[in-house]
């Protein structure tokens, strides 16, 4: 199938359903291993554990966890930025200050976000950090990450873009969510690597 052009965003939807509904059927005992998992596979990456501010989000439902990962930046003295979700699926960043700092938020009808409660850095905070993580779906061999589809992280990709920064580009998935292909368009940024709980692959050199 040729996913270069106009098919991809239905192809991306279709696959989009596939991915959530496995997710929605993983046991909280696998959803508690995976992010103790995550967490030491993350800073077996270089360009993590050397990181002086990671870019990161706070997991919610089914999505692989991150607050394992969080913890554990905290605790190595990383600043950890957090997004904030605007009305126009822009972010916002704000600093995290361990899960006491986070407050619970609902954007109209969807779930519920954890984003940090304190002062907002405004949306090109993340200019500044050593190293992106990026919520997704699935990555492929080529390093094309599905998202959500809502578009915030494409801003996100752009902003880094127009400021010239080049942080590590990192998704946290599961192991089955690498997958030999994933519906591309021309805009679709590679990350450098992806983390699961089995380990790290890496598609583009950290010296880039």
């Amino acid at each position: 199938m040729d996913h270069s052009g106009g098919s991809a965003e239905p192809d991306k939807r279709t696959l989009r359903r596939e991915l959530l509904a496995v997710r929605s059927r993983l046991p909280a005992d696998d959803l508690r291993e995976t992010a103790a998992a995550l967490a030491g596979r993350a800073l077996e990456l270089p360009e993590v554990a050397g990181a002086r501010t990671v870019a990161a989000y706070v997991s919610v439902g089914a999505e692989p966890g991150t607050r394992a990962l969080l913890d554990a930046l905290r605790a190595r003295g990383t600043r950890v930025l957090l997004p904030v979700l605007l009305p126009d699926n822009d972010l916002d960043w704000g600093v995290y200050d361990g899960a006491d700092s986070l407050a619970r938020v609902r954007h109209g009808g969807r779930t519920a976000l954890f984003e940090p409660a304190g002062e907002r850095l405004g949306a090109d905070a993340v200019t500044a950090a050593d190293v992106v993580l990026l919520p997704g779906l699935a990555v492929d061999a080529r390093g094309v990450r599905l998202g959500r589809g809502g578009g915030s992280y494409d801003r996100v990709l752009a902003r880094l873009e127009r400021a010239g920064a080049r942080p590590a580009l990192v998704v946290l998935l599961y192991d089955a969510e690498v997958v030999e292909r994933v519906p591309a368009q021309g805009h679709d940024r590679p990350v450098d690597a992806v983390v699961t709980p089995s380990g790290v692959r890496r598609f583009r050199d950290a010296s880039r």
